[in-house]
């Protein structure tokens, strides 16, 4: 069964899930970087929270791992790319920890707003200062949201109710939704212009580091006041002290900080600035629900193949996994015949078609397009799976189409595979039959039937009588021994296919043997 290493603190629960679904676990929190390495090449999946770093090294260092789960929405601390490229699945939790993150938010907020910490530490230093505290209302301000996603929208929700007015500037924030939240949507320099208080909530990226930056903070209106509980990193710190300092902003709430643990800062003796450490999430209730979500999505995919909150692949619930899974398989292989036959031919690959054609057509594509484009790439690359082929073909120039046709043709469902290459375009079609199993149906536009076998033989040759007799002859001359054998021609006297099913690898002397025999014109040993 597969095996899940759990190297942060996480919930009990999450440890009782992984076992009660029959995956072995180790819970080991607190490891060092060359302690984790050196163990890290035993699992199929590693459980993180925020501490543990899962960088290039590690992931060198663990050639079986499938999975990386981290509790929690931010994967700042997961190299994705060289997860992606090395073809580990990489998931989140986007949604365990929105509420408390969304009511952090807003505390953090409120606590601006009637200056709640510096009065708190007043009035326990035995002063009775009514007069230095003097507040503002939230009632009719307007709050400008960065980033509304999941979070974002949630602190809309609550923002209203408080009957703020709400503007959001989201670049994948639809109209339709942002009416139906309420929210006005804006542009970034417009939501800057007009918000009397700023709140973060978007991931950070090489687009979003710095974004608020001293240009933008110099934009701000007087007074206005910023609150961050989503990324360090997002804020230039540097600027928003001396805006503090000067008085051009009215105060600062911050959760998270760009180096972290943030032990000092010069924002630390501002009296207008509120810290607290990381908390966003820091909830008994999101804690565990974090936990739970990671320890079942990961149980999911490693026992079934299903895809929940990837950062790196797309999604496959739980119950398409058991439909697509026999869909992927034919994708795989189509790809995996597509790739052999262009590697023989020393093609540079321009361009992967891959049409869906009745009952498959409904499906979600996204993994078959993904299984049959590793299938394709495999032969050429070495390894190559779902999570990385998309990216590893993106790299490369490589056109990717999906075509559908909902209506069935001569099958009921058939997947047709096309590589274009510099030389050359070939195309190959299967379907499933009974008991899902996959099929051929077309190669290069010839139809032959033949069912995949671990080792195959593919010959182009021409037509013409007495082939098929030296043919057999000279395999069986050679000691091969033919397990199925499947024919297919264009017309009469043209170009035909022979498909040969062997019991095993065939001696590269056999091979280079057919090669040589009269009518032949492509000969290559594939496997499965």
């Amino acid at each position: 069964m597969p095996k899940v290493l759990i190297s942060d603190k996480l919930s009990p629960a999450a440890v009782q899930i992984f076992a009660d679904r029959g995956l072995e676990v180790d819970f080991k929190p607190g490891l060092k970087p060359a302690e984790l390495r050196e163990i890290i090449g035993a699992y199929d999946g590693l459980a993180i929270r925020s501490a543990t770093k899962v960088t290039r090294e590690l992931l060198d260092a663990a050639p079986n791992l499938k999975v990386v789960g981290r509790a929690g929405i931010g994967v700042d601390n997961v190299d994705v790319t060289s997860a992606t490229a090395r073809g580990v699945v990489v998931m989140n939790t986007p949604f365990g920890n929105a509420i408390t993150t969304a009511e952090h938010a807003i505390a953090m907020m409120f606590a601006l707003a009637r200056q709640i910490p510096e009065a708190s530490a007043s009035t326990k230093a035995g002063k009775w200062e009514k007069n230095r505290f003097m507040g503002v209302e939230l009632f009719g301000k307007t709050l400008g949201l960065v980033g509304c996603g999941n979070i974002g929208s949630i602190v809309a929700d609550r923002a209203l109710g408080l009957k703020m007015r709400v503007i959001a500037f989201d670049p994948f924030l639809s109209e339709k939704r942002a009416i139906e939240i309420g929210v006005e949507k804006v542009e970034l320099d417009d939501l800057i212009a007009r918000a009397d208080i700023i709140t973060l909530h978007t991931p950070l990226t090489e687009q979003t580091r710095n974004i608020i930056s001293r240009e933008a903070i110099a934009r701000m209106k007087k007074g206005a006041r910023l609150i961050n509980c989503a990324r360090g990193g997002l804020v230039d710190e540097a600027a928003l002290y001396d805006a503090l300092k000067s008085g051009h902003l009215a105060g600062a709430a911050l959760d998270v900080f760009e180096t972290e643990p943030a032990t000092s800062s010069p924002l630390f003796a501002l009296e207008n600035v509120v810290c607290t450490p990381h908390l966003g999430a820091a909830t008994a209730e999101a804690q565990e629900n974090v936990a739970l979500q990671v320890a079942d999505q990961m149980a999911d995919f490693l026992l079934t193949g299903a895809v929940s909150n990837a950062i790196n692949m797309p999604s496959v619930t739980a119950e398409e996994a058991p439909r697509l899974k026999p869909y992927m398989e034919l994708a795989r292989l189509l790809g995996g015949m597509a790739g052999q036959l262009t590697a023989a031919q020393d093609g540079a690959i321009a361009a992967i078609r891959v049409e869906y054609e009745g009952a498959v057509a409904e499906l979600n594509l996204r993994p078959l397009t993904a299984a049959a484009l590793a299938g394709v790439l495999t032969p050429l690359m070495g390894a190559v799976n779902m999570v990385n082929a998309p990216v590893l073909a993106k790299q490369r120039g490589i056109e990717v189409a999906e075509t559908t046709v909902e209506r069935s043709g001569e099958y009921q469902t058939l997947i047709r595979l096309t590589v274009v290459t510099d030389r050359f375009e070939r195309s190959i079609a299967g379907t499933l039959v009974a008991e899902n199993k996959p099929r051929l149906v077309a190669i290069k536009g010839i139809a032959v039937e033949a069912d995949f076998a671990p080792h195959m033989l593919y010959v182009t040759n021409q037509d013409k009588p007495g082939f098929i007799g030296r043919f057999g002859m000279a395999l069986a001359d050679a000691g091969v021994n033919i397990a199925t054998f499947h024919l297919g021609r264009a017309a009469p006297g043209g170009d035909a296919i022979c498909l040969v099913g062997l019991d095993g690898p065939m001696p590269d002397g056999v091979l280079a043997g057919v090669r040589k025999l009269p009518l032949v014109m492509q000969a290559t040993q594939l496997a499965f």
